[in-house]
């Protein structure tokens, strides 16, 4: 019966967020209008919510999602091409456990992991 999970990571600040997800990532706003403190994003099938976490020391942020991809080799330039920041430690590699991933931090150090099966 279960459908669909959405994580739901903090933020500090709602525009930096916004435009991080929008101008690096591409994913559009479906609902932030509405929330002064919580701001809904969304690309193709993959949609996050976040909260507004003021006090949030990113360095004690431990937030992470996986996200499952196709195409990771175009997806994973098509960053690069946008000036992403990959994680240091994130390069696009094979992993043991059979798949092939990145990853990255946002504004406020939540973790995002792209992957897919090898």
């Amino acid at each position: 019966m279960l459908t669909t999970i959405i994580p739901k990571l903090p933020m500090r600040n709602k525009a930096a967020t916004l435009n991080f997800y929008v101008t690096q990532l591409g994913f559009t706003d479906i609902g932030s209008a509405d929330f002064a403190d919580y701001l809904i994003l969304q690309k193709e099938n993959v949609e996050i919510h976040f909260f507004r976490f003021e006090g949030l020391d990113p360095k004690e942020n431990y937030g992470q999602v996986y996200i499952r991809t196709t195409a990771i080799d175009t997806l994973y330039q098509s960053m690069l091409d946008n000036n992403c920041s990959i994680h240091p430690a994130g390069h696009l590699q094979a992993k043991p456990w059979g798949q092939k991933e990145f990853s990255m931090l946002d504004p406020d150090n939540n973790l995002l992991t792209f992957g897919e099966r090898n």
